[in-house]
């Protein structure tokens, strides 16, 4: 069987965490496109793409955010399915004509998600699942057609708009990742330490099961690559990446 070939567009400033973390996770011929640096493909010839987290917010005026957006806009117009994580999901949401704001709060840490839709994305996850989180915006109000997929007392953790996927929660963080992370934030002594008191192997095994939303992606889009062989549209073969992680 082919290798899907998979854009990951991946806006967190060149942390290494990102890349490596996606690499793990993405069982595909990746692409990665380092979109703060101004880098976005210059084709379309990919089976689906991925939209990293980001340490920047979807509405402010940096140079490489607009013309990332258009790069998105004209990959969903042509039938590219995507899956935007965090950040990536809250540009999905902009760019189909949602609204992404600022929350009010910050959400971090191990959180209880509760689906509120049925959708493929979330097949083998428990109706309430835990997950890593990490945000302060939101989006406020999905794309006009969407419909919610996920949600818990912050905001909406999740939705599809025919091929297009956003889920607002990280499936792909580790306990290194998350530690990295919260160390970065201007939070309180107190909250630092209760959040650190989170990152233990014990809640990363039990967020491990969101991370079948990447292989529910990637299923998802080999079938539309199968129906597209079906009508006669070659699908390059590469090399398969390893796909490591959570214990049984």
């Amino acid at each position: 069987m082919s290798q899907l070939r998979i854009a990951v567009l991946n806006a967190a400033h060149e942390d290494r965490n990102t890349t490596r973390n996606f690499r793990r996770e993405l069982d595909a011929s990746l692409s990665e496109f380092d979109v703060t640096s101004g880098e976005t493909p210059d084709s379309f010839e990919f089976d689906g793409a991925v939209v990293t987290g980001s340490r920047s917010s979807v509405y402010w005026d940096e140079d490489w955010i607009q013309p990332t957006k258009a790069w998105v806009s004209d990959a969903i117009d042509r039938g590219i399915p995507f899956l935007g994580v965090c950040w990536g999901h809250q540009l999905l949401a902009d760019v189909l004509g949602g609204t992404v704001e600022d929350m009010g709060a910050y959400e971090v840490g191990y959180s209880s998600i509760e689906q509120v839709g049925e959708s493929r994305l979330f097949d083998g996850i428990d109706t309430e699942f835990t997950a890593f989180t990490s945000h302060s915006d939101e989006v406020s109000t999905l794309p006009p057609g969407s419909e919610p997929l996920a949600t818990n007392e912050y905001s909406n953790h999740g939705f599809r708009k025919d091929r297009v996927f956003g889920v607002q929660f990280h499936p792909e963080y580790d306990t290194k990742t998350a530690r990295e992370l919260v160390h970065r934030k201007e939070l309180s002594d107190e909250r630092l330490q209760s959040v650190l008191d989170e990152i233990t192997e014990e809640n990363y095994q039990q967020a491990c099961e969101a991370k079948l939303v990447f292989d529910n992606f990637l299923a998802f889009v080999r079938e539309l690559t199968d129906i597209g062989a079906d009508l006669g549209v070659d699908v390059d073969t590469a090399d398969r990446s390893t796909n490591a992680g959570c214990s049984d």
